[in-house]
């Protein structure tokens, strides 16, 4: 899920969630979604620019073909690397091997409507956490938010916007598809005031597609960093 999702070769309709994303990857290009997407890399780099001291943790949920993960690997983040998917994740593991990764990437399969990897991580990304399948997405988002450690970030890249490659291009009644505001997708966090938010904004930019097409587009951008309270390290 962290690229702009195309509709899967041969899917229809809804399926469960394991079944749709193989389908998803059995149809798509393997270099597909393999470099890091561009606006996650802006924040990234502004705001986590890369662990102090080595030995940083990131997670990144809907990894996909993991092009965020092996980019926050490259720049020093010990990362897991979360997909439903066996296909995707095998790929992820490749990428790695081939980039002399290894030993920062760790692929780790959870359908996250009913699990999530264990412990706290200095920065948890998702980037384009978007499905047809049903899922507690606003749950799922919190429990991310759980995950981060004192002084860490939570990154969420989101769509706001349709692009002609969707999953979604087609679907009956998409004119009538509504996107929440960045704002909404904070405020469903449910965050206290031990957060600061370092960005929450709808930029839009031009999007690279399947076959080269392209397409302007608007991304929520939500970025939220947990606060470090007195006597935390």
């Amino acid at each position: 899920m962290s690229s702009d999702i195309a509709r899967p070769s041969g899917a229809t309709g809804t399926t469960d969630s394991v079944t749709f994303w193989e389908n998803h990857y059995a149809g798509v290009d393997p270099q597909w979604g393999t470099r890091p997407n561009a606006v996650l890399a802006e924040v990234v780099t502004a705001l986590a620019p890369g662990p102090t001291g080595g030995g940083g943790r990131a997670l990144d949920l809907g990894c996909g073909h993991g092009g965020d993960a092996l980019w926050l690997a490259s720049r020093g983040w010990d990362v897991t690397a979360v997909d439903v998917s066996a296909t995707a994740l095998d790929r992820v593991a490749a990428g790695a091997a081939a980039a002399g990764l290894t030993d920062r990437v760790h692929p780790d399969r959870h359908d996250l409507a009913q699990s999530f990897p264990e412990g706290a991580f200095d920065l948890v990304t998702a980037s384009y956490f978007h499905t047809p399948v049903e899922t507690p997405r606003d749950r799922v988002l919190r429990r991310a938010a759980e995950a981060v450690a004192p002084g860490g970030l939570l990154v969420l890249v989101e769509h706001a916007s349709l692009a002609p490659w969707s999953w979604r291009d087609g679907e009956k009644g998409e004119e009538d598809v509504r996107f929440p505001s960045p704002d909404e997708v904070r405020a469903s966090l449910r965050l206290d005031d031990g957060w600061r938010t370092e960005r929450c904004d709808a930029p839009r930019r031009t999007a690279s597609g399947p076959g080269g097409r392209t397409a302007t587009v608007t991304d929520n951008v939500i970025a939220v960093r947990r606060l470090r309270r007195r006597g935390e390290v």
